[in-house]
């Protein structure tokens, strides 16, 4: 009996159809409990020894985001220098002219968190989450990860903040699909994370 041969669209849906630990399941795997620690993020702010805790989270994301991308890399749509360029350019606008934002600390503390959370952040969304919702083209990985984005800080910054949020999903997000890897959002968000420190 002959092999069947699959069309590429086919070969897509079977493998999206596979079950088991493949990296599609493990992305969804690390969305989930990203987004379930970033869901008790409020909470975790008032407990004991809540810097050392959350560190603790954002690194896992970070490691657990990591270990869920492939291997390979669809070619990158712009030079990653020009797109890091273009998003420091305007966070750096927005910072300036919306003036202090929301901070709960503003020490060294606040500033090492907020790094971490932007990268664990960036490994979520833009890593993780983006692959896996790139499956089913770029339009709905760039939307689908904003939108998440901006959802899953509600609880932080309250549904005032969704639409600053949703503009900074959006940002990063294409900066992702621009550049073709996480981490030049990654850098982009640290800068906004920071801004926000020492702006506030």
């Amino acid at each position: 009996m002959r092999p069947t041969r699959l069309r590429p669209a086919q070969a897509r849906a079977a493998t999206l159809a596979r079950p088991g630990p493949g990296p599609a399941g493990l992305q969804l795997l690390v969305v989930v409990a990203g987004g379930a620690f970033l869901l008790l993020r409020p909470g975790l702010w008032a407990s004991p020894g809540a810097p050392g805790v959350l560190a603790a989270g954002y690194l896992g994301l970070v490691v657990a985001a990591a270990r869920s991308l492939g291997q390979g890399r669809r070619p990158a749509a712009l030079a990653w220098p020009a797109v890091l360029a273009a998003g420091l350019a305007a966070v750096a606008v927005v910072a300036v002219a919306s003036g202090p934002g929301f901070a709960p600390r503003s020490d060294p503390t606040a500033l090492g968190l907020g790094v971490l959370a932007a990268v664990a952040e960036e490994a979520l969304f833009r890593g993780a989450l983006y692959g896996l919702l790139e499956r089913a083209g770029p339009a709905l990985a760039v939307a689908g990860s904003a939108l998440l984005f901006a959802l899953l800080h509600a609880p932080l910054y309250g549904m005032a903040a969704l639409p600053v949020d949703l503009g900074a999903g959006l940002l990063f997000a294409w900066q992702r699909w621009a550049s073709g890897r996480w981490t030049v959002p990654a850098a982009t968000h640290v800068a906004a994370n920071l801004l926000a420190v020492i702006l506030r």
